[in-house]
């Protein structure tokens, strides 16, 4: 499949490969080695659930990340995301898995809206969310459109995705993985993880394949 798809050459570099990535590109990815906090997977001394998360608890309750949002990293991201390349999603699924240690009762990927996911024609935290369980796709939905969070400021997110979901049963005591490509301020797992919360859930975790550490 992989040498019908890219003709048997690196995704990245175009040198010759047995993998979607050549084995140098491959160590090139960002992995996430620093000690993060284990709520919000920032930067934090010993891996000690950072100042932020203490003064101010996100309704999650863990994130793994796997990647720094950086090159090339963001290429394979954006490939995914905007350009279809559909067959990274298995890649950055292998990468963020190798991360992944918690047993969860549900996964759900980041849910898009109906206007925006008929115009993209999928949803890539779906298409990465297959590799690592069977994702529950109708668990939680997005039940307005809204501007894309990458258009606006830092402190107009969580306004942006107030009220955007909502879960379609009850979760009482049920813990729940919630996938996603990029995890940025964090404005729009929180609001999911606060409605899956308000449905029962007794804990709720991020998987985020790449995690950016610049906020505005």
């Amino acid at each position: 499949m992989f040498s019908l798809l890219f003709g048997g050459s690196c995704f990245l570099c175009r040198g010759t490969a047995r993998a979607i990535l050549c084995a140098q590109c491959a160590a090139e990815l960002p992995r996430l080695a620093q000690p993060l906090c284990p709520r919000c997977a920032l930067d934090s001394p010993g891996g000690q659930v950072c100042g932020r998360c203490l003064a101010q608890p996100p309704a999650f309750d863990a994130t793994c990340a796997a990647l720094a949002y950086d090159f090339p990293a963001d290429a394979l991201v954006h490939a995914l995301k905007f350009r279809g390349e559909l067959a990274l999603a298995p890649l950055l699924a292998s990468v963020l898995s190798e991360k992944v240690r918690e047993p969860v009762d549900h996964v759900i990927a980041v849910p898009l809206s109906p206007e925006r996911l008929r115009r993209r024609g999928y949803n890539q935290a779906v298409e990465i969310a297959r590799h690592l369980g069977k994702v529950d796709v109708r668990l939680c939905e997005r039940v307005r459109d809204a501007p894309p969070q990458t258009e606006l400021a830092y402190e107009e997110r969580q306004r942006n995705v107030r009220g955007a979901f909502r879960c379609t049963r009850a979760l009482a005591g049920a813990s729940v993985a919630v996938v996603d490509d990029v995890m940025t301020t964090g404005a729009t797992l929180e609001e999911i993880a606060r409605t899956l919360k308000a449905a029962g859930a007794a804990r709720v975790v991020n998987w985020v394949v790449a995690r950016t550490f610049r906020h505005g």
